[in-house]
């Protein structure tokens, strides 16, 4: 059996943010399910999903000073600057991390592992909220 809906994620700041708890709350379905799998596909090309370290908050940190200084703004090579000096870098990152996620469900919840959890990256100065539409496979 198949299910889908639309979630939103609420606006933040530009970084890598823990969003795990805040997707897992707006499907209630989950807690139903025993086995199956959830695909996350974000909705926008200035943004991203990843998993990654969930306990020390130094590694968001360290991820977004990585990828700042790895996609820098105003290199002078960008044409696609109508947006701000954000935008194409932004586009980059995305390409780089990715928009959309497939985990297992175990139980009731994602089955990721102990120190694993969900990132948004967000890559725009000033962004509002980021739209996935989360897809379920279950039993």
């Amino acid at each position: 059996m198949w299910f889908q809906k639309n979630i939103q994620l609420s606006g933040r700041k530009r970084g890598f943010h823990l969003v795990t708890d805040e997707i897992e709350q707006q499907i209630p379905e989950l807690a139903s399910l025993t086995v199956g799998i959830v695909h996350l596909f974000l909705q926008h090309t200035s943004a991203s999903l990843t998993i990654n370290e969930n306990a020390d908050a130094t590694v968001r940190i360290d991820m977004e000073a990585h990828f700042n200084r790895y996609v820098p703004e105003n290199a002078p090579y960008y044409q696609h600057t109508y947006e701000g000096e954000d935008d194409m870098p932004a586009h980059i990152k995305t390409a780089l991390i990715g928009h959309s996620l497939t985990i297992p469900i175990r139980q009731g919840t994602f089955a990721l592992g102990m120190w694993q959890g969900i990132y948004l990256g967000e890559h725009r100065n000033d962004a509002g909220g980021r739209n996935i539409v989360v897809t379920i496979q279950r039993e």
